[in-house]
């Protein structure tokens, strides 16, 4: 918890710092309250004096009003600065997850990262705007109780000796055996969301093979798992008050009995019977206030070293302290691994070969074969586990990545878009393009036909993730976003799967034509979209299993070869 207080900052500090001296104010006043009542039973009220009775009361008043001021003022500057805290902390958390590698974010997981930035991020808010008032007040009031209680009576007080420890013992108890509920309770939470972000996404597959009542039973697994964990957690926070009231109730009970010993005795008056247990109840109502903030600071300390968890990963991609310059675009991988992490198989296995700049090169396989993660390692979304993979002769570990993916353009192999405009989708990655770009990059991504057919043509409005965009329309537009940004090497993992022939066609075209000079990297599964490259790589199972151009592979790759009469027939092989 006390090192996210870090995100206190600017005039958040100031507040911070102003709410616990307005309600210092508030305590001081509730403090003297008690005290002037035993005077107005004690010498007004005894003597006969109403006079006093009404000028004592009408300082009571004043007191109450300035009191009031401070709540107000406490609870407005608490409020302020727990919000704010809220508003540095979310764009901390944020900026800390744009900056983890693949390999984190796949550790993680959405639906976690989700939570933590969101609900857990809420429990500390909430907890810091009630510390800043009940953290203040409960231990001044309690101790101010104490004092002015004890100058009342040294007798009577001798009851909170015994009653105090039980409840600050009792609640340290309930506190030790909370914490692991409520954090549990935030990982069910994570469950429940994984499920809704699974269903939502997928919510075509499940309406498709009609299994939304499996869905629901799964979904309801997880929110049950979350409602019993609730129960539990809350069970044990919940007997707190009660044993809290009967021990208010006791030391009433014991106040009443042993003051009216006293006062038979004449050593002490009535008034200050009814201050004493006035001050007896402030000091009560402050452990209850502590009992009330703990239930939150088991749940908020849960949350806390979450949110901490993230904050404090690294991302396995570091940028090289003494970056290089690279002013030439070929690739080179040498003796290449890779696997996901320490405990999972490799992926690849020994990859060596070249790629000149200004190449056309294919890479194909089956599926699990690699590809994905061949080009992934070349604008380091992740990192290789051995080897070393070169551009211009420089290894991409000691460039910049700001300079080494400004270089390089991915088309992925899934079509992400998002909430705007067309326009705004193609323009994502370089605000600044030209209308001329614009038109450009569009044409060339065999994108402008359909967009002239909207009846807004650019500012057509793209929903969340596309949806309104058929599967053709999405890559198309994804590959207009990459073109536009005319990169040196230009990567299109399976990125044209959802288009026509003759539509592909035209693209290679247009990509052979625009981006003369470029390295560019086809991954695909049809045989057409590469057999026209310089080069085309083999995979097989994380191994390179030939490499050369299409006729070269025929005959020498027994796999090329088979996908190549899976896909163009026995005698367009043969008459290749």
């Amino acid at each position: 918890m006390i090192k996210l207080l870090r995100y206190l900052k600017g005039s958040a500090i100031l507040y911070a710092i102003l709410a616990p001296l307005f309600m210092l104010v508030e305590v001081s006043m509730d403090l003297m309250l008690p005290t002037m009542l035993s005077n107005i039973i004690d010498i007004g009220i005894t003597n006969g004096d109403t006079t006093y009775v009404w000028m004592t009361g009408a300082k009571m008043i004043g007191f109450a009003v300035i009191g009031l001021i401070g709540g107000v003022g406490c609870s407005i500057f608490s409020t302020i600065a727990a919000v704010n805290l809220g508003q540095n902390l979310r764009d901390g958390l944020f900026a800390t997850i744009q900056s983890l590698s693949f390999l984190e974010l796949d550790h993680f997981k959405t639906s976690s990262l989700i939570t933590r930035l969101t609900n857990d991020i809420t429990q500390i808010q909430t907890m810091v705007m009630m510390g800043l008032r009940i953290l203040v007040r409960a231990p001044l009031l309690c101790i101010g109780g104490i004092l002015m209680a004890y100058r009342l009576s040294s007798d009577l007080s001798g009851i909170f000796v015994i009653t105090i420890p039980v409840i600050l013992i009792f609640v340290a108890i309930v506190m030790s055996r909370s914490f692991p509920l409520f954090k549990s309770m935030q990982e069910k939470i994570d469950k429940v969301n994984n499920v809704m972000r699974e269903n939502l996404l997928g919510v075509r597959v499940i309406k498709a093979f009609t299994i939304e009542h499996k869905q629901k039973d799964r979904f309801n697994e997880a929110n049950d798992d979350l409602m019993n964990q609730s129960i539990r957690a809350q069970k044990l926070m919940i007997i707190l008050n009660p044993v809290v009231m009967l021990l208010v109730n006791f030391s009433i009970v014991a106040v009443l009995w042993y003051g009216g010993f006293l006062v038979q005795a004449g050593v002490l008056e009535t008034g200050k019977i009814m201050a004493f247990i006035n001050y007896l109840t402030q000091i009560m109502m402050s452990l209850m206030m502590v009992i009330m903030i703990s239930m939150n600071f088991s749940r908020a300390k849960a949350s806390a070293d979450r949110i901490n968890e993230v904050l404090m990963t690294e991302s396995s991609i570091q940028d090289s302290k003494s970056p290089e310059v690279i002013d030439q675009y070929d690739i080179e991988f040498k003796d290449v691994s890779f696997k996901y992490h320490d405990h999972s198989e490799e992926v690849l296995t020994d990859l060596s070969f070249k790629i000149k700049q200004g190449d056309r090169v294919g890479i194909i396989g089956g599926t699990g074969a690699g590809k994905s993660s061949l080009v992934q390692l070349i604008p380091r979304l992740y990192d290789v586990s051995s080897g070393e993979v070169l551009i211009g002769g420089r290894n991409v570990k000691e460039v910049s990545l700001h300079e080494l993916r400004d270089k390089i353009g991915v088309v992925l192999q899934e079509s992400i878009l998002f909430s705007g405009t067309i326009e705004s989708n193609i323009k994502f990655g370089y605000h600044d393009a030209t209308d001329e770009e614009l038109d450009q990059a569009a044409r060339d991504a065999q994108a402008m036909e359909f967009i002239q057919l909207k009846e807004s043509g650019y500012q057509t409005e793209v929903e969340q993730r596309g949806k309104n965009l058929s599967g053709g329309q999405k890559q198309r537009v994804s590959i207009a976003r990459t073109l536009i940004r005319k990169p040196k090497i230009l990567i299109l993992d399976d990125s044209s799967s959802a288009l026509d022939m003759a539509t592909e066609r035209q693209l290679q075209e247009a990509i052979k034509e625009q981006m003369t000079g470029s390295t560019v990297i086809m991954i695909a599964q049809r045989i057409s979209a590469v057999m026209d490259a310089n080069q085309i790589i083999v995979l097989d199972q994380g191994h390179i299993s030939g490499i050369g151009t299409h006729e070269e592979l025929l005959k020498t790759n027994e796999i090329y070869r088979s996908i190549a009469i899976s896909q163009l027939g026995e005698e367009a092989v043969h008459h290749g």
